[in-house]
């Protein structure tokens, strides 16, 4: 669990080097590392970041997932999500595919809504056990408030070098406007042994979402970089978080800011004899808001759309059911063949991987 000791990353497997991004002259409006910053989402699509002042928060909420994890399962399956396609709540083992033949993935996790911590004791969307609920005001609410912080503060800067209105991206993730913005606490079960090094414990993917703001304890995020055909790890480091973009500002930046294919596969090496844990805030937009490009919004979101194909960028879906379709899909309990995953899928390519 969260504090025990464990073994170092190991130094005889691939690793993706990113670059490491100072949230601290980030926020002072370092032009150079603002520079670094936009290099990394618009090539890479992730990074490392310093300096964002949220370690005890996070410390709090891997505290708070060990507690809720070691509940019966009897009593956690009251707060499953469900197949109805939506994301709060608790997710059993084994309730997902990881990939089209419909294996099952290998974790459990909680996810709180940013609209139900912000606005606790009211309930938006769901509740959740009581040791969850009793702990919204002085857990999850800080970590959502620090997570919104740091998300916000990179989209104020996207923002303005996609050539948008001051504040529009900001506006397009309102604080006080439902969304499927959460917290997750995720748990994976030792797994020990070189049969179940590629086992995806979380299948290939991109987020759904706009950013992630991630916690890990242990190695086993993969990510297949732009261009690249190899799965590489990316190696925790203490106090750096992992941030990435997701889909919906791939979407409306026309492309331009890039959203990573990446996947869970068990901690590499010794680490795998341990539980693997991990802590997320998903930053998304506002339900209601169309997943388009911006076209009309930036001359330089316009330029960009103009170089793929007629349409791409034309979900014809809100946030909300783009959202609640990938969700729904990838649920074992919704599948019915190949086609299930298929109607889960974003922005996602078909690599050749290995």
């Amino acid at each position: 669990m969260p504090g025990t000791a464990l073994p170092a990353f190991p130094d005889d497997v691939p690793i993706h080097s990113l670059p490491t991004i100072d949230f601290g002259l980030v926020k002072a409006d370092n032009p150079a590392e603002i520079d670094r910053l936009w290099e990394a989402a618009v090539t890479l699509g992730f990074w490392y970041l310093k300096n964002h002042g949220a370690e005890q928060e996070a410390k709090a909420m891997f505290e708070l997932g060990a507690e809720t994890f070691a509940l019966p399962l009897e009593e956690k399956l009251n707060y499953e999500q469900g197949d109805s396609g939506r994301s709060f709540g608790y997710k059993k083992m084994g309730g997902n595919a990881v990939d089209a033949s419909g294996l099952p993935d290998m974790t459990e996790f909680l996810n709180v809504a940013k609209d139900d911590a912000l606005a606790f004791p009211e309930v938006v969307h769901r509740t959740y056990p009581p040791v969850v609920t009793a702990a919204i005001p002085s857990v999850v609410r800080p970590f959502v408030c620090k997570s919104l912080e740091v998300n916000i503060t990179i989209l104020r800067i996207f923002t303005r070098r996609l050539g948008l209105p001051e504040g529009t991206l900001e506006q397009l993730h309102a604080r006080d406007l439902p969304s499927g913005s959460e917290a997750r606490v995720t748990r994976t079960p030792p797994m020990p042994g070189k049969e179940t090094a590629d086992r995806p414990a979380i299948g290939a993917h991109t987020d759904f979402g706009s950013l992630a703001f991630l916690h890990n304890i242990l190695g086993g995020l993969q990510v297949l970089l732009p261009g690249q055909t190899q799965w590489g790890y990316v190696k925790p480091i203490p106090g750096h978080a992992i941030c990435n973009v997701g889909d919906a500002l791939t979407v409306f930046s026309g492309g331009i800011l890039k959203s990573t294919v990446h996947r869970v596969v068990p901690p590499p090496g010794a680490q795998g004899e341990h539980e693997r844990w991990s802590l997320v805030f998903h930053t998304r937009p506002n339900d209601a808001q169309m997943l388009r490009a911006l076209v009309e919004d930036s001359p330089v979101i316009a330029e960009s759309a103009r170089q793929y194909p007629e349409g791409k960028f034309e979900t014809g879906s809100t946030v909300a059911e783009w959202y609640a379709r990938r969700t729904k899909y990838q649920r074992l309990g919704n599948r019915e063949g190949p086609q299930s995953w298929a109607a889960s899928r974003g922005t996602e390519h078909n690599p050749t991987a290995r």
